[in-house]
């Protein structure tokens, strides 16, 4: 019998897209579908315990994008302010009691790949540590996991504090995966960054390299 993920996964789409034009960029086409779905549909193959997507901006829109999928939708009040953390703090609060761990996950990161969220997952299943990023060529990136023994802390931040703070409180109880993949490094906050990670998903496809589900 497949072991229950004790893991689920909080993505963070409550941005304002300023640098995007104000575009809202959950909803950008990307595929035959939009960022939010495609990686949610990267997610779905990762079989987690559960998805909770934070929304901000255009939560009406997203909203409706995800209308009858299995997942859970938690709006973020003060999604203005541009800060990460407010949007982690209400999707750690809309995660239910059952999973031991959250991986915190971003809305314009559609070069998230499977194979990572996959290793960063069975580091902390196999007891590797109750932080868990992955790491290329020594730098930090996303998927973050964090273990819900810390979870009250984060909530606990208060307004001038990030989730730096906490990760520096927390730096030895950090396990790097590393990985060979400059995917967990990027997202997309301009139209460019936008072209370029639409054009390379479009030549995976070409070339057989990605997952389609």
């Amino acid at each position: 019998m497949k072991k229950q993920s004790r893991v689920a996964a909080i993505v963070l789409a409550a941005g304002l897209g300023t640098r995007m034009g104000g575009q809202p960029k959950p909803l950008l086409p990307f595929g035959d579908r939009t960022i939010i779905e495609h990686i949610l549909s990267i997610l779905d193959d990762c079989d987690l315990a559960e998805s909770v997507i934070v929304t901000g901006h255009y939560h009406q829109a997203i909203e409706e994008c995800l209308s009858g999928m299995p997942i859970t939708l938690a709006f973020n009040p003060d999604y203005a302010n541009g800060e990460m953390l407010n949007s982690l703090q209400v999707g750690l609060q809309a995660v239910s009691e059952m999973p031991d761990a959250a991986l915190i996950l971003l809305g314009d990161q559609p070069a998230l790949e499977p194979a990572v969220v996959q290793a960063v997952v069975a580091a902390y299943e196999d007891g590797l540590g109750s932080i868990v990023m992955p790491s290329f060529q020594m730098r930090r990136g996303h998927p973050l996991l964090i273990e819900r023994k810390h979870w009250d802390a984060i909530l606990g931040l208060r307004a001038g504090q990030t989730l730096r703070d906490f990760m520096r409180a927390v730096n030895a109880e950090i396990y790097h995966v590393e990985v060979n993949t400059s995917s967990i490094l990027r997202d997309m906050d301009t139209p460019d960054e936008y072209q370029r990670e639409l054009a390379e998903y479009i030549n995976r496809i070409k070339t057989g390299h990605a997952i389609i589900a």
